[in-house]
């Protein structure tokens, strides 16, 4: 069932409406695990195949807690994807960091409550090294592909993920300042764990929206507010992955994450069921002999 596409983009329906991009099909999978956010649109960037996936779906149907994000990596593990760049609203938590910049932040803080983010469980027990969760190597390309594209970046910081769907509350948005937080979000914690166990590169592409509510003289987060300044990300966005995602295909994988679960699972093999190593063959076959 593996194909040959070895990026994958979770972001906005909109990301593969770009010059450039040759689509050539949709793909509905189910996983294990159910089905993703939407089908994956195979597209072409310089001859490279790509996987764009709508995160809340096309027309934004589902909320950050909805959002399935054990089928959304595990689809892209299914279609060879070894390098996922996700692009995302965030709000500022600093004041240097303006709406419409871009942040590729490098650390993140759990603020999410109800949500599986792991593949493992029922039988099977993994413990993957978190301590960087982004690939470095796949934000430093992006950063330089944005810098290139003439967006104002920013290289690390670190990424407050809290549950949703409402924003923060004014003591939330001081106290995550508080910590040095530099963006908030909703969505992009799950993704980076569960890329992590699947030995998928990830990167984050915060798109600096808004100044959460803490700022004195900029009006509190609003919908309108964001989706304004997300159209005029939108086209930035699209300039910086077309550089991105030669490139991304072209580096060699010497990092970490091509290998996050060579000691990650303690569970003696022979007593790891046989449904659950049929399940995760995609992630785990190559550890389970």
């Amino acid at each position: 069932m593996a194909m040959n596409v070895p990026i994958g983009i979770i972001g906005g329906s909109g990301l593969y409406q770009m010059d450039g991009v040759k689509v050539v099909e949709e793909r509905a999978l189910e996983t294990p695990f159910g089905t993703p956010s939407d089908a994956y649109v195979i597209g072409e960037i310089d001859r490279v195949r790509v996987a764009f996936l709508s995160r809340h779906g096309r027309g934004h149907r589902v909320i950050p807690s909805e959002i399935n994000y054990r089928a959304n990596i595990f689809g892209f593990k299914l279609l060879g994807v070894h390098t996922i760049i996700s692009a995302s609203a965030v709000g500022s938590m600093k004041e240097s960091y303006h709406p419409t910049d871009i942040v590729f932040p490098d650390q993140f803080i759990d603020r999410t409550r109800h949500r599986p983010d792991t593949f493992f469980g029922n039988g099977i027990v993994g413990h993957i090294t978190f301590a960087d969760p982004i690939c470095a190597d796949v934000a430093s390309l992006a950063s330089g592909a944005g810098r290139e594209a003439g967006a104002r970046v920013h290289d690390r910081g670190v990424y407050v993920c809290i549950e949703g769907p409402q924003f923060s509350t004014r003591a939330e948005s001081n106290l995550y300042r508080s910590w040095g937080v530099d963006v908030i979000g909703m969505t992009n914690l799950q993704e980076a764990k569960l890329a992590r166990e699947a030995e998928i590169c990830y990167a984050t592409m915060a798109l600096v929206t808004d100044y959460d509510c803490w700022h004195e003289t900029a009006e509190s987060v609003s919908v309108e507010q964001i989706f304004g300044y997300l159209k005029a990300n939108a086209e930035m966005a699209q300039r910086i992955l077309r550089l991105a995602v030669p490139r991304a295909a072209a580096r060699k994988r010497d990092c970490a994450c091509a290998n996050a679960l060579q000691f990650a699972i303690v569970t003696d093999r022979a007593l790891i069921p046989a449904e659950i190593t049929k399940k995760l063959a995609p992630i785990i076959g190559k550890y389970i002999q």
